[in-house]
């Protein structure tokens, strides 16, 4: 596996890799191998903000779990066409975004029962974490034009002895409600299910509208103000029922499940797998779900999942590496990938049969003392950090 590049001596060719991949890729025999060592370049930079991305995770789900708030997290490594989008849409800024500044090549999630336990985790990472907060978004009580409601925290890595090579990594902490996560994954289901970038306020202008609704009623159930511009809320309902006759909206939520058809490689014995790629085929919506292991190098799938569309420059799947500590927090943490948005359905049924939205929450359950886990370490270096048991004593003889 390639190895993890230092920051220090490597920042130019990042820089350069994103450059030659954010631009439009012209395939010649002049071309071909200036490109291919683009990609490469990038993946590796990519790849090196796995460990502080497992790492940053681990001190998640420590706070909600000392803190004994309810909530469930994943983490996943930035996809390679979102990458080259991002770029693309910088190029022509005054500043424009550069590959080695990226802010969420790492990113994690953290979904909570309530606004309560939300502020909670919030407030823990703010104020006790080792690494360095160097920027926050707060998306929650002022939100994005289109309605879009998360806290964003961005944080610099800080490693110590072997892991310092790793130190200024960057990794964002999206940290949202249940309702919050309902709306936002359901943007992106019926984003992938149209075929348009609804999350970036790309697409029918119709169903754009309908979500910022929902956002503002979402906002006031939990204590949040509505969008600015937003009306009133009987202006709301009516507005809501006129679209969802319009787009047929609750039809197409409840039939988007049945829609979409996956598939889950077998897990092999006991062994847990430390990442699960998804693999979502934009034609024909199936979806299919291998979990990856330390010794079979997930960060070689990965690339070797993407590699069609990078070398094309289409965009036939959506191909996601995630870590998830089982298989059912990955479904829960993004189901735009399976078709599941039943939660936001049930919302929006409630509001146009005249009701008013239900917070969702989760009660707490009683928590077990955690069994020791594998100390967090980079995969793709082969090495693994195990809790040893201790050698038992021989018995004296008499």
């Amino acid at each position: 596996m390639n190895a993890p590049l230092p920051l220090e001596d490597n920042i130019d060719a990042v820089r350069r890799a994103g450059e030659i991949i954010g631009g439009d890729l012209i395939w010649t025999p002049e071309t071909e191998q200036r490109i291919r060592e683009a990609f490469s370049v990038a993946n590796q930079w990519r790849d090196s903000h796995a460990h502080p991305m497992r790492s940053i995770h681990q001190t998640l789900r420590s706070h909600i779990r000392l803190r004994e708030v309810e909530g469930f997290t994943a983490a996943r490594l930035k996809r390679m066409n979102a990458i080259r989008g991002k770029l693309r849409r910088m190029r022509g800024r005054k500043r424009p975004l550069g590959l080695d500044t990226f802010q969420d090549l790492g990113g994690c999630r953290a979904i909570m029962g309530s606004m309560k336990d939300a502020e909670t985790l919030i407030g823990a990472l703010k104020h006790r974490c080792r690494h360095v907060l160097w920027d926050q978004n707060d998306y929650i009580h002022e939100a994005r034009p289109t309605g879009y409601r998360s806290h964003h925290l961005k944080f610099e890595f800080r490693g110590t002895g072997d892991k310092k090579i790793y130190s200024g990594r960057r990794v964002e902490v999206q940290i949202r409600t249940d309702l919050q996560h309902s709306w936002a994954t359901a943007v992106e289901a019926i984003g992938l299910f149209r075929g348009e970038e609804l999350k970036s306020g790309k697409g029918s202008s119709e169903w754009l509208r309908l979500f910022a609704l929902m956002s503002a009623e979402f906002a006031e159930t939990e204590g949040c103000d509505p969008a600015k511009g937003m009306p009133d809320r009987a202006a709301r309902m009516r507005e809501l029922k006129e679209l969802n006759g319009e787009l047929g909206a609750v039809k197409i939520l409840e039939n988007l499940s049945d829609a979409v058809y996956w598939s889950q490689d077998a897990v092999q014995g006991r062994t847990k797998p430390s990442y699960y790629l998804i693999e979502y085929d934009n034609e024909t919506r199936q979806v299919h779900v291998t979990p990856q292991y330390k010794n079979s190098f997930p960060f070689r799938s990965y690339e070797a999942a993407e590699k069609p569309d990078n070398f094309s420059g289409q965009e036939t799947a959506n191909v996601v590496l995630i870590e998830a500590d089982k298989m059912d927090n990955l479904t829960k943490a993004y189901p735009n990938y399976f078709g599941d948005v039943q939660l936001f359905k049930m919302q929006l049924n409630r509001l146009l049969g005249g009701e008013a939205v239900k917070e969702y929450e989760v009660a707490l359950q009683k928590r077990s003392i955690p069994t020791p886990r594998e100390r967090v370490d980079p995969s793709w270096i082969g090495r693994r950090g195990m809790w040893t048991e201790p050698t038992p004593r021989k018995k004296k003889k008499k």
